[in-house]
């Protein structure tokens, strides 16, 4: 019987904690220009920054590679900044991470702010309010919970891809291979108790980010 090797819960939780910073950041954001904003192919954003939930993974991944491989534009500049290439490094399984949660956290976000009522936001502008702080001080406190759920089930999202993360980052045991990636590895190899042991990590995690979740829906976190 093989030790199981941690390795790839560790790099699972340091990619996720970072693309749910990314995920949050431009998600969050995002969610309250399509909310708020009234401008020209405000659908057509809603529906770009969605296409990761359809498009299967392995699709998705294809196409950052063709945006950030080594031939690539943006690709050839992240190398001549950093040093080396971002497909195949843990950098480029944050970037996969990062777009393969994002419509998950701008959804929700998104649902949040929609439910506000605006009433409190004219309020805000009467008493003499800029608009950013009616954003930060009146609108993203009323749709907190939203917010926090779509975080959440982003981070959920980041820590258990695999089809996007394998096209972009690769299966490089020790330095790429994450969570999700070990655990097929781990079945090709018949290592079925570090295939068990990691599975149950992810689902436990699921089933709590799960709990959260419904949790704020019910308003009772």
């Amino acid at each position: 019987m093989r030790a199981v090797d941690w390795f790839p819960l560790l790099l699972s939780l340091r990619v996720a904690g970072i693309a749910t910073v990314i995920t949050a950041t431009f998600g969050v954001a995002g969610a309250y220009a399509i909310s708020r904003g009234r401008f020209p192919g405000r659908g057509l954003l809603e529906a770009a920054a969605s296409l990761p939930i359809v498009l299967p993974p392995t699709v998705l991944g294809y196409y950052l590679l063709v945006l950030v491989g080594r031939e690539a534009p943006l690709g050839h500049a992240w190398e001549r900044l950093t040093g080396q290439p971002l497909v195949f490094t843990w950098q480029g399984a944050v970037l996969a991470a990062s777009v393969a949660s994002l419509p998950f956290c701008l959804r929700a976000a998104r649902a949040a702010f929609d439910g506000v009522d605006r009433r409190y936001e004219e309020a805000a502008r009467v008493a003499g309010l800029p608009e950013w702080r009616v954003a930060l001080q009146v609108t993203l406190p009323l749709a907190a919970r939203g917010v926090i759920a779509g975080v959440t089930l982003g981070f959920a999202r980041a820590l258990g891809d695999f089809g996007t993360t394998v096209m972009v980052a690769g299966n490089i045991p020790g330095r790429t291979q994450t969570m999700p990636i070990a655990v097929y590895d781990a079945v090709q190899a018949f290592d079925y108790t570090s295939a068990a042991v990691l599975a149950g990590v992810l689902s436990a995690v699921a089933i709590v980010v799960l709990v959260v979740v419904r949790r704020l829906e019910r308003g009772a976190v």
